[in-house]
């Protein structure tokens, strides 16, 4: 494990920058050949309170009831895959389905890949298992919130908004898409109506982990359930005995055609398992020893 250095902020809401900091996080780094990597920040275990409270703005019902989740060390990509990323894996061996090797609509090396179905990113993961030796896979839901949080319990890990100057998520109340904000109102803001680069606002959440809001949207592992009763507490995915692979799945981080409401820690969103959708993309775990 090596350790890396990164920026940390706190906005106040009206979305102004009231902290910065500096900050560690270990990691190690998975070499896809051709010069292409893959970063694993590790993201030490503990205890949070996954969902949001009745009181918090733009709560959706899905999001209860709250209840406090036992999560143990895994280690999570510091960002979304990236098209190179994928490109590389994709050359690797078939395990189960094929792979087109550039499936993204917005174009660039280091732009998160989407166009991607949650059965595409299985195989990714699969793929970079046997590829590595190493067991990757999709993050489970409680998993994904958990590290997005980063020990904070607003409803972004900025503090209780963000902008887009830190995220990029459609900031306009757009009729189109009939998408307005509740957060912030009043701030100059921008719809990009793209993807970014990965990391490329140069800011991180307290594990070093970068675009966990907006962007894309990321595959979890878990079945959708429309709300928390009966869901697991120890962080593991939440898997119906059938395992029935074309149900909906669930979708966490919103998305640069989104608005910032559905880019809250806590907002859960789920589409079928075989979409392909140029705003869907995935992050990977590992959670064996490092």
């Amino acid at each position: 494990m090596k350790l890396f250095n990164f920026n940390v902020i706190i906005l106040n809401e009206q979305g102004q920058e009231s902290k910065r900091e500096q900050r560690q996080a270990e990691y190690f780094t998975e070499d896809l050949g051709n010069n292409i990597t893959l970063e694993m920040v590790l993201i030490s275990g503990g205890s949070f309170m996954m969902g949001s409270p009745e009181n918090e703005l733009e709560h959706n019902n899905s999001e209860s009831p709250q209840r406090r989740v036992n999560i143990k060390q895994f280690c999570m990509g510091k960002y979304s895959v990236t098209q190179a990323q994928w490109k590389a894996v994709a050359t690797l061996p078939q395990v189960n389905i094929e792979l087109k090797p550039e499936p993204s609509y917005f174009k660039g090396d280091k732009r998160p890949v989407e166009g991607v179905s949650w059965h595409g990113a299985v195989e990714f993961c699969d793929r970079l298992t046997t590829h590595t030796k190493r067991q990757y896979r999709l993050p489970s839901e409680a998993e994904w919130e958990y590290a997005c949080r980063a020990g904070t319990i607003t409803p972004f890990h900025f503090g209780e908004t963000i902008t887009t100057d830190v995220a990029n998520y459609n900031g306009t109340d757009d009729e189109e898409y009939q998408l307005s904000s509740s957060y912030a109102q009043g701030l100059k803001v921008i719809y990009r109506k793209e993807t970014t680069v990965v990391g490329s606002f140069g800011i991180a959440n307290a594990f070093g982990l970068y675009d966990m809001h907006g962007n894309v949207f990321e595959w979890c592992a878990d079945f959708w359930h429309k709300n928390y009763q009966g869901a697991p507490t120890d962080g593991s995915a939440w898997i119906e005995p059938n395992d029935n692979q074309n149900c909906d799945r669930v979708m966490r981080g919103g998305t640069w055609v989104a608005s910032k409401d559905i880019c809250r820690c806590a907002s859960r969103q789920d589409n079928w398992s075989r979409h392909l959708g140029f705003h869907i993309g995935f992050r990977v775990v590992y959670a064996g020893a490092v």
